[in-house]
This record gives structure tokens, C-alpha cells and sequence, in this order.
């Protein structure tokens, strides 16, 4: 199994949490950077937060910091993102996604590119009212 597993969406209201977990390949886990993107209706894919494996780094999108916290769990292989305060303009479908190496910030890269990222989850719904 390379394709990466969602879980952990739902409907909240606004203030609400959430926590998603993402389990991915233990082949290619350690080794990975793995990252949180979502799509609402209308609007493009964008990048939510990022962590590459190997040495806890983490990175977040501007509209996610301070409410948003993305960490990992080795022994499960899944990255987990903790996610209070919401907001309506949360609802979006929500996606993980691997790439090999390291995550775009750590070489001046861009880290929410999707081109680099090679494998992607079936997405899961987040939905938020006010």
C-alpha cells in the first residue's frame, strides 16, 4: 500500500476541533514529507501544513498558524492534524499527500507544490458551520 489513508473528518461548528490522521506506507514513512492540503468547492487545492519525518520539522500555511498543529506517530506511521478554532472557511475536503526526501522549505523549495508530491489519499471531509 503506497497511497496514503485518511481519516478522522466530520462536521463541527465554528470554534469546533477536529484531528485528522493520515497513515501512510511504512516502506517509504521514514523518509517522507508529508503534507496536508485541501480543496473547498470552487476554489483551488492549497497547502495546509507540512512535516518532514526525519526530523520533526514542521510548516504551516499563514490562514492555518496558531490554530492548526500537524505531528507524527513513528510506531503507527501517521502524521496527525490537530485542528481547533475552526472556522467556517475551514470546510474543504482535506487531503494527504507523500513525497520522498525532504519537504520544499528545508532547499528554498515551494512545500505545497503538488507536483512534488507523488502519492495522495482519498481525501476527507471537514465541515464547519457557523
Amino acid at each position: 500500500q503506497v497511497q496514503p489513508v485518511e481519516s478522522g473528518g466530520g462536521s463541527v461548528q465554528a470554534g469546533g476541533s477536529l484531528r485528522l490522521s493520515c497513515t501512510a506506507s511504512a516502506s517509504t514513512y521514514s523518509s517522507s514529507c508529508v503534507a496536508w492540503f485541501r480543496q473547498a468547492p470552487g476554489k483551488e487545492r492549497e497547502g495546509v501544513a507540512a512535516i518532514y519525518i526525519a526530523g520533526a520539522y514542521t510548516y504551516y500555511a499563514d490562514s492555518v498558524k496558531g490554530r492548526f498543529t500537524i505531528s507524527q506517530d513513528n510506531a503507527k506511521n501517521t502524521v496527525y492534524l490537530q485542528m481547533n478554532s475552526l472556522k467556517p472557511e475551514d470546510t474543504a475536503m482535506y487531503y494527504c499527500a507523500t513525497r520522498s526526501g525532504l519537504c520544499g522549505w528545508l532547499y528554498g523549495a515551494d512545500t505545497f507544490s503538488s507536483l512534488a508530491f507523488r502519492n495522495w489519499g482519498q481525501g476527507t471531509q471537514v465541515t464547519v458551520s457557523s
